[in-house]
């Protein structure tokens, strides 16, 4: 079977995307564990750096192989904070997909509300905000 055109693929819709601390994926049931699930990033201090986080996607309608890109939003300015690209696979559009993306280091400079988007193809899917809260400091040892 021949490369299926762009114009005539599927455009994905989102089933669910959230933000987590980790995925697991069992070998024997191919079932993903989401651990860590949040809404919020916590910092005492600005600029901050995220160790590590995972953006978890369930995508329905899609086929084939798409472009898919990344990008992280500041939404007070629509700053570009991070992006990032990766070719996805999906073999049959009736049976939804999962995407995990592991990030790390992500910086922050200032608290605020952020937005995670998600293309396919550079056209846009959907999108997943969540808060980076500033929290008070550590008291002083006294």
């Amino acid at each position: 079977m021949g490369v299926v055109p762009t114009s005539a693929r599927p455009h994905p819709s989102l089933n669910a995307m959230l933000l987590c601390d980790l995925t697991i994926r069992e070998h024997a049931t191919g079932k993903m564990s989401l651990i860590g699930i949040f809404e919020n990033i916590s910092a005492a201090r600005f600029p901050v750096v995220h160790r590590a986080l995972t953006v978890y996607a369930k995508l329905a309608d899609a086929e084939g192989e798409y472009g898919i890109r990344l990008e992280l939003i500041r939404l007070d300015d629509s700053h570009v904070v991070a992006q990032g690209t990766l070719r996805a696979g999906f073999a049959d559009r009736m049976t939804p997909g999962e995407l995990t993306v592991n990030l790390e280091n992500l910086a922050f400079e200032r608290p605020g509300r952020y937005e995670f988007r998600l293309y396919a193809d550079d056209r846009f899917v959907a999108g997943k905000s969540f808060t980076v809260i500033q929290s008070a400091p550590a008291p002083a040892p006294s």
